[in-house]
């Protein structure tokens, strides 16, 4: 499924070149459950956003369901991203203006999909993270964990193969991040190939296959 050969990506900093992915090979299946650890700065979510394309490598092939995504358009790499890929961040990156229910629908909106279906999905959706009842609530009426659960309806609301999540509890008090990381491992059941990027060792040593990265490297 996700295939990464020889990926490199350096960042100028003024007049410094930083290596913040160094060779990196790896591949992982679809239906895995993988934790992606290490100091900060190492390049965890760096590599994490290579795999999302939100970043494209320096050099190195990246392989997407057999096919080459290193070197298509935004507007390609756009569309490819939409139809496999949902992204779940720390600090949630929810409209603030919008309701519950209308952020969830966004990318539906963004993808030309009729009003009808995405209220039905929509609804579907909310229902999946318990929240029906907080449709209609804006962000700033929400709480931290409520916030992350209408991220990860949205984030699933396409119907994507993977799930890339970076820090998911990072912002979250210790029961709702519990409460996360069971809903994103409930999603990895039933086959969504799932990958989690955590400071926290007791998170990370919950995925069933464990990475990690240290000065832009896969290590031991």
């Amino acid at each position: 499924m996700i295939e990464l050969e020889n990926i490199h990506r350096y960042f100028k900093v003024g007049e410094q070149t930083v290596h913040a992915l160094n060779d990196i090979n790896l591949t992982i299946d679809k239906g895995e459950y993988v934790s992606v650890m290490g100091p900060s700065g190492s390049g965890k979510s760096t590599l994490l956003n290579v795999i999302a394309l939100l970043d494209q490598p320096s050099s190195g092939r990246y392989r997407l369901n057999g096919r080459d995504v290193t070197q298509l358009s935004d507007d390609e790499l756009a569309k490819v991203r939409r139809e496999n890929i949902g992204f779940v961040f720390q600090f949630f990156h929810l409209i603030p203006r919008l309701t519950a229910a209308e952020n969830v629908e966004m990318p539906m909106i963004l993808a030309g999909i009729a009003a009808k279906e995405r209220k039905q999905r929509v609804a579907e959706a909310l229902s999946d993270v318990n929240l029906q009842n907080r449709a209609g609530h804006r962000p700033d009426q929400l709480s931290g964990g409520q916030l992350q659960r209408i991220a990860i309806a949205r984030a699933m609301i396409m119907r994507p193969e993977i799930l890339l999540a970076d820090e998911p509890t990072g912002n979250l008090d210790s029961k709702s991040g519990s409460e996360i990381i069971d809903l994103l491992e409930s999603l990895n059941r039933q086959g969504v190939t799932l990958m989690i990027i955590t400071h926290d060792q007791h998170i990370g040593d919950r995925a069933r296959r464990k990475i990690r990265i240290v000065d832009g490297q896969i290590r031991p």
